[in-house]
């Protein structure tokens, strides 16, 4: 999760050192339908529970980049599509 501008966000994931996917583009909003956080764990089919708070994993602390998944990122952006897909249909 990435900020631009306002309450603009943008989900990207790393394939590869020399790849990424755009995966999410949308507003940090307090609506449910339009929130990126709530699409985002809808994507990842997790969701925290209602008591918890939100916060960032740990990464990087050593210096070393993260580790890549490239079957879990490939995952991710079949979810991303489906769920762009069910979310233009009226």
């Amino acid at each position: 999760m990435k900020h631009l501008h306002g309450p603009d966000r943008v989900v990207v994931a790393f394939p590869s050192p020399a790849n990424a996917w755009v995966l999410l583009v949308g507003a940090h909003d307090d609506d449910p339908g339009r929130n990126l956080y709530d699409a985002l764990y809808e994507l990842a089919g997790v969701r925290p529970r209602l008591n918890e708070r939100r916060t960032k994993p740990p990464c990087c602390s050593d210096g070393a980049p993260p580790v890549v998944d490239s079957d879990l990122v490939d995952d991710l952006v079949a979810r991303a599509r489906a769920l762009a897909k069910s979310r233009r249909r009226p």
